[in-house]
Order: C-alpha cells, then structure tokens, then sequence
C-alpha cells in the first residue's frame, strides 16, 4: 500500500515501500500520475551496495550485517570456507591465557627470559681495566679474559694485534669519543682504551708452595685496600721478580685504577688467597718460609738485616699497621730507618724499598 504524508506547505511527499516479493517498487507521484512501474530485483549479489535493512534494524535476509559482509568478502577471494576457518582470522584470548602460552624462543630472541641472578654473577666476576700499557700487558699475557672493549680512534693504530685478535675471535669492540669511553670505564683517566675483562681467581697456598723455587720472595699485604697504593705496590713486585702477592680478596688486585697504575706490572703478579689471612701465613711457615713483618718504629734496622731467600714480607695499612695476629706469628721484624721528619713512608714505597734490599742481597 500506499502512503501520502503532506508537509506544512500541504505537498504531497512520496514514501518507498518494498513488496513483499523482494522487489524494489516506487510508488506513483499521486499529483501527477508519473514514476513508479520502476521494479526489479534488489542490486545486491554483484551490485554496488548490500540488501537493506528493514525499518526495524534487522537485516532482510535473516543474516546478521556482519556475517552477510564476511560472507561477500569470502565470495570475492574465491574462499570455499568460512571466514571462520582462515589463519588469519583474530582470535580473542581470556585474561592470563597469553602468558601460559609464553613461546619459547631457545635463547635466540632478545626477548628470551634472562634469570637476573645469572646477570648478578656475571657482573662480580667481570671488571673494567683501562689505561694503554695496562691494556697492553694485558692482551699479551692473557687475551681470553677479553669480553669486550672500548678505544677512541687515535690508539686504535697502537692496537693494530689486539684489533685483529679481537674480530678473529669474535670478541665484541667499538671505537667511540671520549665521552662515550668516560662512560664506558667510569672515569676520565681511562688512557684511551678499556677492556671488560673476567677476574682471576686466586692462587692456594698450597698450589703456590709446591711450584716454588729455592729462592722466593712472597708479598702478604693485611688490609691494604687503595687501589693507587696496590697498584704501585704490584709494579714494584714485578721490578724485583715478586711473583705471588697473599690477599684476603682477589679482587682487590683486579680493580682498573689498580691496573691502571701498575702500568702493566698486574700481569706479572699472582694473587693468593686462604681461608683467613693468618691461616695462609701459618701454611707459608709451614712450608719452609720465614714470615718477615715490618714495623715503623720497632724491630732490627732494614740496612743491617739478613734477608732470608725463602720469606713472605708482610705489611699493613699505613694508619693501623699490622694486626697483633700478624706481628705475633713472625720470625724477623724489620724497620726502615730514616730521619724520623715523618710518621712513616707510604705503604707502596716501603715495599718498594724492602724489595730492594731483599733483591740486592739474594738476587744481585
């Protein structure tokens, strides 16, 4: 049927309707006799705008707007199968679900889990050395403790070999600006190049001692911690053949300023550590060693001393000196006498003076 609605102007206006064959109608201008008799199937297989909906929202043909487009899609691609069926359709996933189905990823993607205690270890056995003859020393005597380095490009000519080494053997570097290698080591002072290097572990006693010669010069330092002062003390041993060096911590001898200031001397010194600190100089005694301690003010004048040529040389910390532990287990106590203008003489330049002295009257 028919509907004529007229507006404020009392104009006819015309109403589409559909016939319930399907058939898309328009209805007669009733003013004018003309339109309408327009019929024929609706555009909507093949055409250029989907069958409408009826007045009430639901879809005509009985399928829900979004099925009836999916299926058109699918008709276009030439799918034979739903929509439904497709790889590549969206699949929604309840709370939680995602993170029980974790791929795993072999180690190979960085987005593989990493156990933050393994990250925790592998920093406590690495460290930062840095400076050109410390580097140098280092890549000649032990280049495999190499994991990674820095330079800026002015030495890079200088570490032509270590370069070579590196890329040979897939060890990671990166010629950066002085910023970048300040950031890198942690200090300014970083010479030009800088190495992450794994830590020695220390020597045992008992290790040391039976590889020893007739002749040999071991240095016990009682919590000496400066690593200026260690490495100073680590270049005189290696100017006067002192080989093992006895320390509660290995560590202590791996820090970079230590090695820095060694100028490459580190690399011909061994740490040695024991369960305590007297511990290891009772194992020393044991195996044939004399225990030499020196004192600021007390003991036999250094000049008039016979060295034994089997000894440990113990020394302390400049401002508390030796543990009453140590003085107690020695078998010689020597002084370096001087003027008496100062308290005593920095803890890295009496071992270099008592070096001396044992290297001039067992080595000379």
């Amino acid at each position: 049927m028919n509907d004529e609605l007229k507006n404020k102007s009392g104009k006819v206006k015309v109403m589409y309707v559909r016939s319930d064959d399907d058939s898309d109608k328009r209805t007669a201008n009733p003013r004018t006799g003309k339109g309408g008799g327009r019929s024929g199937p609706s555009r909507t297989e093949g055409g250029r705008r989907p069958a409408r909906d009826n007045r009430d929202g639901k879809p005509r043909d009985g399928k829900p707007r979004g099925d009836r487009f999916r299926d058109r899609d699918n008709a276009s691609r030439g799918d034979s199968q739903p929509r439904e069926n497709s790889p590549w359709r969206t699949i929604s996933r309840a709370p939680g679900e995602e993170a029980a189905e974790k791929p795993d990823h072999g180690g190979i993607s960085g987005k593989s889990f990493v156990d933050p205690e393994v990250i925790r270890r592998q920093r406590a056995e690495e460290t930062r050395v840095y400076g050109e003859n410390a580097c140098q020393a280092l890549f000649q005597s032990r280049p495999d403790c190499i994991v990674r380095a820095w330079f800026i490009q002015s030495v890079t000519p200088r570490f032509k070999e270590a370069l070579r080494w590196m890329a040979a053997n897939r060890k990671a570097y990166h010629v950066v600006d002085e910023a970048e290698l300040a950031k890198a080591s942690g200090t300014e002072h970083h010479g030009g190049v800088c190495f992450l290097i794994k830590k020695r572990n220390g020597t045992s006693v008992m290790q040391w001692v039976s590889e020893a010669a007739e002749e040999d010069c071991v240095l016990a330092l009682e919590d000496v911690g400066n690593p200026h002062n260690l490495g100073a003390i680590m270049r005189s041993c290696a100017h006067f053949g002192v080989k093992g060096v006895v320390v509660q911590d290995a560590a202590v001898l791996e820090s970079g300023a230590a090695i820095r200031t060694a100028e490459g001397g580190a690399e011909h010194v061994q740490p040695i550590t024991g369960d305590s600190f007297i511990d290891a100089l009772a194992q020393f005694r044991k195996a044939g060693y004399a225990i030499v301690t020196t004192s600021s003010h007390e003991g036999t004048p250094l000049f008039k001393a016979t060295m034994p040529k089997k000894m440990v040389l113990v020394l302390g910390q400049e401002r508390d000196g030796l543990s009453d532990a140590a003085l107690d287990s020695s078998d010689l106590r020597v002084a370096i006498n001087g003027t008496g203008n100062v308290e005593s003489l920095n803890v890295s330049v009496a071992t270099g003076v008592l070096l001396a002295e044992w290297w001039r009257q067992n080595k000379a």
